[in-house]
């Protein structure tokens, strides 16, 4: 395993600019995910990392080395795409080997490397198989041995469960959580899914718009996102956004006053807030409830009920036109069209104009 660290890396297609000034430092053993929506840039800088992108600016370094310049096969580098790319042709035990067999290494060493990966992935009956007569979970288990077998610094996965079905996406999922903990490798995953990144990841690199947003664990990512887009990004429902004036309330802490003058008690100091002509109140779910009318803060309208099983999610409309989402019991009646009290009394955030978020002093 080694230390990675990119150094203020750019790239652009053409006059496309894909990243801006990227800088990021991976300790050995490290599992970082890169999340983002589809084209922030995080499979690009993936694929630079792999040297299978060049770089425009900036360094990448991986151990004691510089890399940018080598090419893939000097990287000491191992890539999980996607899509499997096994070969149809061969078996299970070809497709590990082959990369071993064009780097001329020996063959007992081979069929050492190949039996000890598909003893860790358990599929060692699979050997003798072709692809096509495996799942697509068995399939991608290959497709990590393949890396395996390479003994790398640095393993790198880009989305490599998103052609998975759910029951199988999960399965794997604990598979590659396992996996980490038996090499003990530096590993970096690329992915959308906001799941696979706060369940696998030491540290998320949350990216948008050709940079990095905020970089963090995966609970300081949930609990003090740094702007609005990683609070939208990050959370299932996503966070709720209200707008809302500021005044002093008790012990000096700013009170974030609805359209209607019902104030929420923030846990932050007005004074340790700067200026700005709008403010915006963020409310996870699970700092929302549904209690009786007039009982709340306000009233509002159910505009639809998810039923999950252990807990209702209850979408509402405010009066100002706000909406956000409550938490309420798994045996919740809540319906649609029902008038209902909203009570807020879980941690609540404040954003700017900027989209900057605010957050109660972190506890020393």
């Amino acid at each position: 395993m080694a230390r990675v660290r990119l150094d203020r890396l750019s790239k652009r297609f053409g006059a496309v600019p894909v990243l801006d000034d990227i800088s990021l430092d991976i300790a050995a053993g490290e599992f970082v995910a890169f999340l983002g929506p589809s084209g922030c840039g995080k499979s690009t800088l993936l694929r630079m990392i792999a040297g299978l992108e060049s770089v425009d600016a900036g360094q990448i370094h991986i151990g004691d080395r510089r890399v940018d310049q080598l090419p893939p096969g000097g990287r000491g580098v191992a890539m999980v795409f996607q899509h499997y790319a096994l070969y149809p042709h061969m078996t299970i035990f070809e497709n590990m080997a082959f990369g071993l067999r064009n780097a001329k290494v020996a063959k007992a060493e081979i069929e050492a490397r190949v039996a000890e990966a598909a003893r860790i992935l358990e599929i060692e009956r699979f050997l003798p198989s072709k692809p096509g007569q495996l799942s697509g979970g068995q399939r991608q288990r290959v497709a990590i041995g393949r890396a395996i077998v390479k003994k790398p610094d640095l393993f790198l996965f880009d989305e490599p469960l998103s052609n998975l079905d759910a029951a199988l996406r999960l399965r794997t999922r604990l598979e590659l959580a396992q996996l980490r903990r038996r090499l003990d490798a530096t590993m970096i995953l690329v992915t959308h899914d906001q799941v696979e990144a706060m369940t696998l990841a030491d540290r998320i690199v949350v990216m948008s718009d050709r940079r990095i947003q905020q970089i963090g664990t995966p609970m300081e990512i949930y609990a003090r996102p740094a702007n609005r887009f990683v609070a939208t990004f990050v959370g299932s429902p996503p966070m709720a956004f209200l707008d809302v004036t500021l005044n002093v309330g008790a012990d000096g802490l700013a009170r974030a006053a609805l359209a209607d003058g019902a104030g929420v008690q923030t846990a932050m100091p007005l004074a340790d807030l700067p200026s700005s002509p709008t403010w915006r109140l963020g409310v996870r779910p699970e700092a929302a409830k549904v209690v009786a009318p007039g009982t709340g803060l306000v009233d509002a309208k159910i505009a639809f009920v998810e039923r999950l099983g252990d807990r209702t999610l209850v979408h509402l409309r405010l009066a100002d036109g706000g909406a956000l989402t409550a938490e309420d019991a798994g045996t919740s009646r809540a319906a649609m069209d029902d008038i209902v009290g909203l009570a807020i009394d879980g941690p609540v955030h404040l954003f700017d104009a900027e989209d900057n978020a605010h957050h109660p002093r972190a506890p020393t």
